[in-house]
């Protein structure tokens, strides 16, 4: 755990450089991903992990998420480090992952216990037709309208993301999206190249593949490609 604590914060120190307003800490490295609740330890490593990315990088945003539907760990780890913001994978409908079956949305539970907890603070980032599953469930539910529902059971914005990791999101749906009334950001995909395209109708980009050795998300950071992609941006 402290060799994990030890490199997010590295990672930390080189996205601050480069310019980024802010983290966010995801434990993407414990695939394959199994449905939360989760362990114990994982809640554990993540706030380590948190808290060692605040010291070093305590004046960005900072947001947490923790797969899959880990959504209230997460909650608990950004109040504890002093954190801004949460991504939910499964905040309103329903979908088929890759995990399995993401039958219930996370709004109602999830919304009482950031109450509970006293995080009325830390907003929520929702994913709409999120990456790396089906929705075949829902196909009769524009991007617009899943936004709408986000938006009327309290998600603080939006996510839109391509089908998988790496994979740049449709303009088309980021687009769509903007008109659901809620703030956008763009959740995968995003490269030094189409950063200014999808900023026309995004208000943030979550950027990681492309900032990595040779665009590879499990590689180590890239610096150039970092201070690239904050230029481009600007």
């Amino acid at each position: 755990m402290a060799a994990l604590a030890h490199a997010a914060a590295a990672e930390a120190k080189v996205l601050v450089r480069a310019g980024f307003r802010g983290l966010l800490i995801e434990n993407m490295h414990d695939a394959p991903y199994v449905i939360g609740p989760h362990d114990p330890a994982i809640t554990a490593a993540m706030t380590l992990a948190a808290l060692r990315v605040r010291e070093v990088a305590p004046d960005v945003l900072l947001g947490v998420q923790i797969l899959a539907r880990g959504e209230r760990e997460a909650l608990s780890v950004c109040l504890a480090a002093d954190g801004q913001f949460v991504r939910c994978e499964n905040f309103v409908f329903a979908h088929v992952a890759d995990e399995g079956m993401m039958i219930d949305a996370a709004a109602g539970p999830l919304l009482r216990y950031r109450r509970r907890v006293g995080a009325a603070e830390v907003a929520v980032l929702a994913d709409i037709k999120k990456k790396h599953a089906s929705h075949a469930v829902t196909m009769d539910i524009s991007i617009e309208d899943a936004v709408y529902g986000a938006g009327f059971f309290g998600a603080d914005g939006v996510i839109i993301t391509g089908a998988a990791t790496g994979r740049a999101a449709n303009i088309s749906d980021v687009r769509a999206a903007g008109k659901g009334g809620l703030p956008v950001l763009v959740g995968s995909g995003v490269t030094a190249k189409n950063v200014r395209n999808m900023l026309r109708y995004a208000q943030a980009a979550i950027v990681g593949s492309s900032l990595k050795v040779g665009g590879l998300w499990s590689a180590e950071l890239d610096a150039g490609a970092c201070t690239a992609i904050v230029a481009a941006a600007r």
